[in-house]
């Protein structure tokens, strides 16, 4: 079942993930299949947050790691917020493949941006060959 921290400056996620980035819809939807919401208190310093997005886009690009949606355009949008202090937050599907990640203003009550990637699941011990 979606969870979401219960605090009063916590405003609904699902209705927030309009059309910042094309990441927004499957959020939305994995959070109606039962994710886990988690919105973080305190904000963050622009350059540290948008340096781990931008990080996360080149090595994604770099490596061609697991499917990523958003990704660029949240690197795009958090650039026009320099200076700023950022909130985040994040969504973890309830099956565990995907991951999202949401970056809001200082006060958490825009959201400004979305990513997501599909995690990539190693087969566990029980799925591989034993003779």
């Amino acid at each position: 079942m979606a969870t979401e921290d219960e605090h009063p400056s916590h405003p609904d996620i699902a209705a927030m993930l309009t059309d910042q980035t094309s990441a927004c819809k499957a959020a939305r939807d994995t959070i109606a299949a039962g994710a886990e919401v988690r919105v973080f208190d305190g904000a963050a310093p622009h350059w540290m947050v948008a340096d781990i997005a931008a990080t996360r886009l080149r090595r994604s690009l770099k490596r061609g790691l697991p499917k990523t949606i958003g990704l660029d355009e949240t690197v795009e949008i958090l650039a026009r917020h320099r200076g700023e202090q950022l909130r985040t937050g994040t969504i973890d599907a309830a099956d565990r493949l995907w991951f999202f990640n949401l970056y809001f203003d200082a006060t958490g009550t825009e959201l400004l941006a979305c990513s997501g990637v599909k995690r990539f699941r190693r087969p566990s011990t029980k799925d591989s060959f034993e003779p």
